[in-house]
């Protein structure tokens, strides 16, 4: 008998997207309250808070692309990820969590782009000669649960081989 996996049942993946969302609004508000714009604060030798606007979609890509269709695009997404959550497996709890973390996701970054046109980033890892793209707590939820989709089929191709 097929186990269901908690995140596979409606009430606990949007109680889990609400609260995803809402922590993730909450930062970006005390970011756009707090922390200059341009500034950094150091947190870590490697970890500073940096708030910056990104205009377009990751790592700032179709930044020059009009706002309607950018939010129209992460709109699209977020359907597309819905569908997929209702199709896989019940049993599938780590990719059910992971879709539920990039509709959580998706949906911090589509509020940011109704609201004030951009996305407000703020984390900054960096080195001395080096630094990664700026990105937030949406930006996180979406690249964990890629990865937890990605562990989960490792996890079901290994389970299959024995």
């Amino acid at each position: 008998m097929q186990k269901t996996a908690l995140f596979s049942r409606p009430v606990p993946v949007a109680i889990l997207i609400v609260v995803a969302v809402l922590l993730d609004q909450a930062i970006k508000a005390a970011v756009e309250l707090w922390l200059p714009y341009g500034e950094s604060v150091a947190v870590l030798p490697f970890l500073a808070l940096h708030r910056v606007y990104n205009y377009g979609v990751a790592f700032s890509l179709f930044s020059g692309v009009e706002r309607w269709a950018i939010i129209g695009l992460r709109i699209v997404v977020v359907a597309f990820v819905i569908w997929l959550w209702r199709k896989t497996p019940a049993d599938r709890f780590l990719t059910h969590l992971g879709y539920a973390l990039i509709i959580a996701g998706a949906i911090g970054n589509v509020i940011d782009g109704l609201i004030f046109g951009y996305v407000i980033d703020y984390v900054l890892f960096h080195l001395p000669t080096w630094s990664f793209a700026v990105f937030n707590l949406a930006d996180s939820f979406i690249t964990i649960g890629a990865g937890s989709i990605i562990l989960d089929e490792i996890l079901h191709m290994k389970k299959q081989d024995r």
